[in-house]
Formats: C-alpha cells, sequence, structure tokens
C-alpha cells in the first residue's frame, strides 16, 4: 500500500516539477524580507475606541490619531515604492538610533506609549477639573548612548542608585548630581519581571554628571471617574499624546468640542499641556486627506512648516492648526 502511494506521489512530482519550482520562486520573491523599511501614509484610529470613562460623554465627532504604515521591504514592495512617489524607502540602520536594536525600539515605543497615556490623563482631567491622583512614578531606560560606559539596557526600571530608592526623573537626576565623574555607581532595576544589579561610570558633560541614558516617566493615577485603555501591542510610540489627552477631556465635559467633525492630530503631550513635536508629519497628513478629515492638529515650529508646505504644494482642503500647547486645540475648538 505504502509503495504505491509513494510510486504515485513520485510520479506526480516528476510530471509537475516546473509548477513546484514556480511556486518556490513565487513564495521567494514574495515572501523574502530585504533589510530596508517602507513608510507609507496611514490611516486613522479614533481615540475614543481605545478609551472607557465610567458614564463619560459621547461626541458627535471624533478625534483621531494619525500613523504612520510601516511595512517590510521585499520584491513587490519595493517596486511599488519605486512607482509611488509617497512612498518612501529606508534602511534598516537607518530606523534605529545608534547603539539600538530591533527589540530596543519595540520596547521604547511601548514605554513611551505609556509615557504619553499616563500624560494625557493627567492633562485631561486637570483641565475637566476631575479627580486625578498620582499615585506612584516609574523610571525607565528608554535609550543607552554609544559611549554610555554602564550594563544597563532598555526596558530596565531603575529602583534604587547605591541603595537610595528613586522616586522619579527629576529625584534621579538631582541624585547623580551628587556623585563625581569617573565614580561607579550601582543600580537595582527590573527587568522583564526579575531584579538584577546594573552599573555604570559617571561621566561630566558641561558641568553636568551624567550616566549617558535617556529617561522614561511613567506615572500611575488614581482618577475619579475610572478611566481604562485598550491600546493594542501594535500601537505604540508618543505621538498619540495631544489626540488622547483632548479626548479625554471631551469624555468629560459636558460641551462636545468636535461639533460633530472629524478632528486628526499629532503630537505628543507633557504634564504641563505643552505639545511637543514628531516625526512623519508629511505621512500623517496625507492620511488625514484620504480620510477626509476636516481639521489637522500639528505641533508648532517645523512640523507645521512641514505639514503647510504640503498642504498648498497639493492644494488641500484640510485645516491645518499649529498647536504648542493643549489649549491651543481646546480654544481652536472652542470657538469654532
Amino acid at each position: 500500500m505504502f509503495t504505491k502511494v509513494y510510486d504515485k506521489v513520485r510520479e506526480f512530482l516528476n510530471n509537475e516539477w516546473k509548477f513546484f519550482l514556480l511556486v518556490v520562486v513565487i513564495s521567494f520573491i514574495t515572501m523574502f524580507e530585504f533589510p530596508y523599511y517602507i513608510d507609507t501614509p496611514g490611516g486613522l484610529l479614533d481615540v475614543s475606541e481605545r478609551i472607557e470613562i465610567k458614564d463619560g460623554y459621547k461626541s458627535e465627532g471624533s478625534f483621531n490619531l494619525a500613523y504612520v504604515s510601516e511595512i517590510k521591504a521585499t520584491i513587490p514592495t519595493l517596486l511599488i515604492a519605486w512607482l509611488r512617489p509617497d512612498w518612501d524607502i529606508f534602511k534598516e540602520e537607518d530606523m534605529l538610533l545608534d547603539n539600538e536594536t530591533a527589540k530596543d525600539l519595540m520596547l521604547r515605543d511601548q514605554l513611551l506609549l505609556q509615557e504619553a497615556i499616563g500624560n494625557a490623563i493627567i492633562v485631561g482631567f486637570t483641565k475637566a477639573h476631575k479627580d486625578v491622583e498620582i499615585k506612584s512614578e516609574k523610571v525607565y531606560v528608554g535609550y543607552v548612548l554609544e559611549d554610555a560606559d554602564t550594563t544597563l539596557k532598555v526596558g530596565d526600571q531603575i529602583l534604587e542608585v547605591n541603595g537610595i530608592k528613586v522616586e522619579n526623573k527629576e529625584q534621579l537626576s538631582k541624585l547623580t548630581q551628587t556623585f563625581k565623574k569617573g565614580e561607579k555607581i550601582e543600580l537595582r532595576v527590573l527587568y522583564e519581571g526579575k531584579e538584577k544589579m546594573r552599573s555604570a561610570t559617571l561621566k561630566e558633560v558641561e558641568g553636568r554628571i551624567l550616566v549617558g541614558i535617556i529617561l522614561t516617566q511613567i506615572s500611575e493615577v488614581e482618577t475619579n471617574p475610572e478611566i481604562d485603555f485598550h491600546f493594542k501591542k501594535s500601537e505604540s510610540g508618543p505621538s498619540g499624546g495631544l489626540m488622547t489627552a483632548l479626548s479625554i477631556y471631551n469624555m468629560l465635559t459636558e460641551e462636545d468640542l468636535t461639533k460633530g467633525k472629524r478632528i486628526v492630530g499629532t503630537g505628543t503631550i507633557e504634564l504641563d499641556g505643552t505639545v511637543g513635536s514628531i516625526g512623519g508629519v508629511k505621512y500623517k497628513l496625507k492620511g488625514a486627506v484620504k480620510k477626509k478629515a476636516e481639521i489637522f492638529f500639528v505641533p508648532a515650529g517645523e512640523n507645521y512648516e512641514e505639514a503647510m508646505k504640503l498642504k498648498e504644494k497639493n492644494n488641500y482642503k484640510i485645516e491645518v492648526i499649529s498647536v504648542a500647547h493643549i489649549d491651543d486645540a481646546i480654544h481652536y475648538l472652542k470657538n469654532l
């Protein structure tokens, strides 16, 4: 029985080898990934779909995050990118900071998202005059500079420095200044659920004592009413901070700022409400126009200038609004 089946299979393969070779070639062409990324205009994400506030107000319109679509380079996607002027090709190493791996980038973007969410809650609730209390602040390593003399890793939550408990970024920065150039410090950290000991030899730059890392601070808060988030694992980065804060504010106040409009925006948010610049403005604006948004909030400065240049070049009808602080966006919407 087995022999007959084997003979039939072998005969089929002998007769159809060209077909199977073609399948292998096509699979290679479509699936083999090159060390490049392709950035394209992305879509929109209604922030309210990711936020849950008990008894929160509903909106007639929507606050939307604009995002960049990033795909790996294969032969088909590279061919499309060469034909489409709004698809840009980047080398894989150009997408990473110096001394950074793809895993580091993913961890950093997840930390930045959590930082943005914490900041957005505090800003949104404070502006709406609702109860919000910071219960704790956790300090993480977001990036390690290439010339840093340390065993710290991206994703480390710093718990102690030389036995002194770390409360927040500001306290850690002041603590670092109490040491001397060339002094070696010991840090107790939490990494992937396990406590570990790291070390760092301090350097002096322009009169300041530094470890050679960039920190991210995530605030754990208690609010009334309660708030919950449902972002997906694939959604990360800090650029949704402004729109998240606006959406939270709008869900907490009776006046609907959207006025029934599809509002898109981008920009980081600081605890004082300041809006920070981001990357990929041109892709985000193109995505907003494609989805027929009516308003596009963009950080003041270079981001705004880039967006306006693109708007004028392509004669976009969308309103591009410069925002340096969340109050700028709130004031604009209240006066629509």
